[in-house]
C-alpha cells in the first residue's frame, strides 16, 4: 500500500508537550531534579557499595522535597496522586535501584500506612516516612505464596491487649523484601488476624524489626536474599517473627480493628469484599511498576537509536558511503514498532494515572466508600492497572532485548547501559503481580460484568446482545469516547479493510475483543452445564482466558493514543497519526492468524499489511530521533559511549571485535 507522505517537520518540543500531558510540570521538575543524580554507575562494586549508594541518593531525593507529592497536606505532603505517579515514574530513566528503593520507602511502605491506617498512625509516622527518620519494609510476599494472598500463613494472634506475631512454618516466612536485609526498621506485616481463636482474614501491622542501632528486634531473624540478577542497590531480606508481640494500636485498622476487650470490628462485613477493598487501596503500586515499565523502554529505544544512527556498515552501491544501519528495514523493524508500541503505552499510562488522581481524590473528598458507582470505577481501575502492568513490563522486556540486539557488542557493554536496563527491569513482570496473575484477573473482571449482562438471555438474547449491545454494556470507553462515537458512526459498513482507517482500525480491536470474550463465556458455560469440576474448567481455558484480557488491553491502549490524537498540537498530529497506524497494523501483523481464521482479513488484505507495516517504518525513520527526543530524557543519562558518532563504539566496533566483560 502506498502512503502519502510526511510532509510536516516535527518539533521534538511538540511531542514532549504532547507526552507531558496534565502533569507537564511535575515531569519538567522531576527532569530538573535529575540533573543532580549521579547517572547510573551499573553493577559497579560490591553490593554493600551499591547499597550504600543507592540509600545516599535516596535521601538526596528526600532533601529534595520529592516523597511529599502523593502524601496528605496535612502531614507535609502535596496530595497529588497522580503528581507522585508521574515522578515515580520519571526516575525509571535513571538508576533503576533508586526507582525500586523509593518505591519500597514511600509508595509501598508509606502508602500501606496511608492506606490502611487510620489518623492515629498518619500522624505518627508519615511525616517520618517521608524524611527518612523511619525506613521501613512492606511484608507482604512469603517463601509459600506471593500472589495467592490470601492464604498467607503469617499469624497475628491477639492475647491481652497485644497482637502476637510468628511464623509458624518455613512457608511463612516473609521473602523478597525490599529495604530488609539492611536499612529497614519497621515493616508492614500481612498476616492472618486471629481473634478468640477464629481468623478474620489478612490484614496489616506495624512491626519493629530492627531497633536504632540496626540490630535486629528480638524475635525477628533476617537473612540476606544476597546478590540478584539486577537491582543489587536494593536491599531484598527474608523476615521470620518468632512470637513477636507489638500493641493492639500496630494493626492499621482502617478496614478492620479490635477493642479494648478484644472484639473485632470492620466497616465492611462481607470478608471476601474487606479482603479485595484492602488490596484495591495498594493499586498505586502496579501503577507506578507499568510507568518505571515504560520509562526504561523509552531509554532503551533513545539509546539504540541513537547508536542506529551513528553506526554505518556496508557501502551504498555507486555512492562510496556507508549506510547508517537505521536505513535498513530489518533494523527499522526491530525498533519502530517497539517505539510505536512505547508511545501507545504512554498515552495508556497516562488516562491510568488520571483515572486513579481523579476517583482517589473524589473518595478522600466525599469519603463515601459504599457508593456503588464508586465501587465499579475502582474495579476498572484495578483491572486496568492489573492489564496494563502486566502488559507494559512485558513490552518492556522484549524492547530492551531488540535495542541490545539492535546494538551489536557494544550493546553488550555496561558503560551503555542496555545490560544494566535488562537485567533490572527482567523482574518487574513478576512483581507486583505475576503478570500472568494478573491477566487472569482482568479476564476475571471482564467475565463477572458478561455473565450480570446475560445470565438470563439464552443462547438467541446472547446472540443479539453480543451483536447490538456489546460495546455499550461491557466496552469502558476512554476519554477519547466522543472521538471513537464519531468516527465508527462515520464509518458505516465498508466491505473492504482500509488499514489506515482509524475507524475500521478501532473497529478491528473491539471486534476482536467481542468475539474472543464472547467465545471465552460460551465455552465456561457449556462446560459448567456438564457439571464439571470448576478448577478443571477455569485451568482447561486459560490460554482462551490470557488471550481475552490481552485483546482488551490492546483495545483500551489503542483508544488512548486515539484521544492522544484528538488533543494533540497540529505540528505533531500527522507524525503521530504514523505512528499510531505503526502500532495498530503491528499489532494487527503479529496476530494476523487470528484475523485470518476469522475470517477479518483476506489473504490478499494480510499481505498489504505486511507491506503497510514496512512503509511505515520507512516513512517514520527520519523522525526516528525526534521522536525518542520527544521522550526529553536529561542529556547526562544518554551520555554513553554508543551515543557518540566519533567513539570507537558508534563507529568501528562490531560483535567479534567487542571486548565484553
Amino acid at each position: 500500500m502506498k502512503l502519502s507522505p510526511l510532509e510536516d517537520v516535527v518539533d521534538a518540543e511538540a511531542l514532549r508537550r504532547v507526552l507531558d500531558g496534565r502533569w507537564e510540570s511535575v515531569r519538567q521538575t522531576a527532569r530538573r531534579r535529575m540533573q543532580d543524580l549521579e547517572p547510573p554507575a551499573g553493577e559497579t562494586g560490591d553490593v554493600e557499595e551499591q547499597r550504600v549508594r543507592v540509600l545516599e541518593e535516596l535521601r538526596a531525593l528526600a532533601a529534595s522535597g520529592y516523597p511529599g507529592q502523593g502524601f496528605p497536606k496535612e502531614y507535609g505532603g502535596e496530595g497529588d496522586i497522580g503528581g507522585s505517579v508521574v515522578s515515580f515514574e520519571m526516575l525509571g530513566l535513571g538508576d533503576l535501584s533508586l526507582l525500586v528503593k523509593a518505591g519500597v520507602q514511600w509508595g509501598l511502605f508509606g502508602g500501606a500506612i496511608e492506606a490502611l491506617g487510620t489518623e492515629r498512625h498518619h500522624r505518627r509516622h508519615l511525616r517520618a516516612v517521608m524524611d527518612l527518620d523511619l525506613l521501613g519494609c512492606f511484608a507482604m510476599t512469603e517463601g509459600g505464596h506471593g500472589s495467592d494472598v490470601a492464604h498467607l500463613e503469617t499469624t497475628a494472634t491477639y492475647e491481652d491487649g497485644h497482637f502476637v506475631v510468628h511464623t509458624p512454618v518455613e512457608s511463612a516466612r516473609k521473602d523478597y523484601i525490599g529495604n530488609a536485609a539492611r536499612d529497614g526498621r519497621m515493616a508492614v506485616v500481612f498476616a492472618q488476624l486471629i481473634v478468640g481463636g477464629e481468623s478474620q482474614g489478612v490484614h496489616a501491622l506495624m512491626v519493629p524489626i530492627r531497633d536504632d542501632r540496626g540490630r535486629p528486634c528480638p524475635g525477628v531473624r533476617i537473612e540476606d536474599c544476597g546478590r540478584k540478577g539486577g537491582l543489587n542497590g536494593v536491599d531484598n531480606g527474608r523476615l521470620y517473627f518468632d512470637h513477636v508481640r507489638v500493641p493492639r494500636e500496630a494493626l492499621l485498622n482502617r478496614f478492620g480493628d479490635v477493642d479494648a476487650d478484644g472484639v473485632y470490628s470492620s466497616p465492611i462485613g462481607n470478608p471476601a469484599r474487606r479482603f479485595f477493598t484492602m488490596l484495591g487501596t495498594l493499586i498505586r503500586g502496579r501503577v507506578s511498576i507499568a510507568g518505571g515499565a515504560g520509562s526504561a523502554s523509552k531509554t532503551a529505544l533513545a539509546l539504540a537509536v541513537r547508536y542506529g544512527e551513528a553506526r554505518r556498515q556496508f557501502e551504498r552501491p555507486g555512492t562510496g558511503t556507508e549506510v547508517p544501519i537505521l536505513d535498513y528495514l530489518a533494523h527499522q523493524r526491530k525498533l519502530l514498532p517497539a517505539l510505536a508500541t512505547t508511545y501507545a503505552l504512554h498515552f495508556a499510562q497516562e488516562e491510568l494515572v488520571t483515572a486513579l488522581h481523579d476517583i482517589h481524590t473524589a473518595a478522600l473528598r466525599d469519603q463515601d466508600d459504599g457508593d456503588e458507582v464508586e465501587d465499579w470505577r475502582q474495579r476498572e481501575l484495578e483491572s486496568r492497572a492489573a492489564g496494563l502492568k502486566a502488559v507494559a513490563t512485558w513490552h518492556a522486556t522484549q524492547t530492551i532485548q531488540a535495542c541490545r540486539e539492535a546494538c551489536g557488542g557494544a550493546g553488550y557493554l555496561t558503560a551503555n547501559r542496555l545490560p544494566q536496563l535488562k537485567s533490572d527491569t527482567d523482574v518487574f513482570t513478576t512483581f507486583e503481580g505475576d503478570n500472568t496473575v494478573l491477566l487472569q484477573l482482568v479476564a476475571k473482571g471482564l467475565l463477572t460484568r458478561f455473565q450480570h449482562d446475560v445470565d438470563d438471555l439464552g443462547t438467541l438474547g446472547l446472540a443479539r446482545f453480543v451483536a447490538e449491545q456489546f460495546a455499550e454494556a461491557l466496552i469502558e470507553r476512554t476519554a477519547a469516547r466522543s472521538t471513537i462515537a464519531r468516527l465508527l458512526t462515520a464509518r458505516g459498513e465498508p466491505s473492504e479493510a482500509d488499514l489506515l482507517d482509524r475507524a475500521w482500525q478501532l473497529q478491528a480491536f473491539e471486534d476482536r475483543e467481542k468475539h474472543v470474550l464472547e467465545g471465552l463465556a460460551r465455552r465456561l458455560r457449556r462446560a459448567a452445564a456438564d457439571d464439571a469440576d470448576p478448577f478443571e474448567v477455569f485451568n482447561d481455558a486459560q490460554d482462551h482466558v490470557l488471550r481475552a484480557a490481552r485483546v482488551h488491553v490492546d483495545r483500551i491502549v489503542l483508544e488512548a493514543f486515539v484521544a492522544a490524537l484528538d488533543r494533540c498540537d497540529e505540528s505533531a498530529s500527522e507524525l503521530l497519526g504514523r505512528v499510531c497506524d505503526l502500532y495498530v497494523l503491528s499489532t494487527i501483523e503479529a496476530d494476523r492468524a487470528w484475523f485470518l481464521e476469522h475470517g477479518r482479513l483476506s489473504p490478499a488484505t494480510a499481505k498489504a499489511l505486511v507491506e503497510t507495516v514496512n512503509e511505515l517504518c520507512k516513512q517514520i525513520r527520519p523522525h526516528a530521533r525526534t521522536l525518542v527526543d520527544g521522550f526529553a530524557i536529561p542529556a547526562h543519562l544518554l551520555d554513553v559511549p554508543i551515543t557518540s558518532p566519533v567513539s570507537p563504539s558508534a563507529s568501528d566496533l562490531s560483535y567479534d571485535d567487542a571486548q565484553v566483560d
